[in-house]
């Protein structure tokens, strides 16, 4: 392994640990030229996968392009940083399981977006706006839709009194009211 600092084509391990769950390998290293230490991180690859884009080109795939649009749909929401690599771990882990070596973009896309949704609804919206490139107020209204749909008039006929209205609110008083 080549230093990422001085290019040096020495380095000497120092620590090895399993990481997600087992399936990497995280290697704690320091360069024999310049001393400086720097991780690596190695993970299974069951197969060599190349993605077939909406224009027809193909490129191979990429294991951190996929976990940085995860992370920016997950980006200020309340999902830990373990859960979203476990989240690309298995995302990965069945694009290589299919079998194909060759996979649509638009397959990886909607894997990601059924992900998203088990996980978070927020992200699952982020994620989805740039995926399906949204454009218009009414391609969010749908998918929320889609999301939640909401009761007919019918149905809201039907619920109790009660539970439609929303709970009475409170008087606000000025400072110089007294109790």
């Amino acid at each position: 392994m080549h230093c990422p600092f001085c290019g040096h084509e020495d380095t000497q391990v120092k620590d090895s640990r399993a990481c997600e769950d087992g399936t990497a390998i995280r290697r704690r290293r320091v360069c024999s030229g310049c001393q400086l230490r720097f991780t690596t991180i190695e993970r299974i690859q069951l197969r060599e996968l190349s993605v077939l884009k909406a224009d027809g080109r193909r490129a191979p795939f990429d294991r951190d392009k996929l976990a940085r649009s995860i992370r920016v749909a997950l980006r200020k929401r309340p999902v830990e940083e373990e859960q979203q690599e476990q989240l690309v771990t298995r995302l990965v882990r069945l694009l290589e399981a299919s079998g194909e070596t060759e996979v649509s973009s638009q397959r990886i896309g909607e894997l990601a977006m059924d992900a998203l949704r088990a996980v978070d609804d927020v992200a699952y919206v982020r994620f989805a706006s740039v995926y399906r490139d949204f454009r218009e107020v009414e391609a969010f209204s749908k998918i929320l839709a889609d999301m939640n749909p909401l009761p007919s008039a019918e149905e809201l006929l039907r619920t109790p009194k009660h539970a439609v209205q929303a709970p009475p609110a409170k008087e606000r008083r000025s400072k110089n009211e007294t109790p």
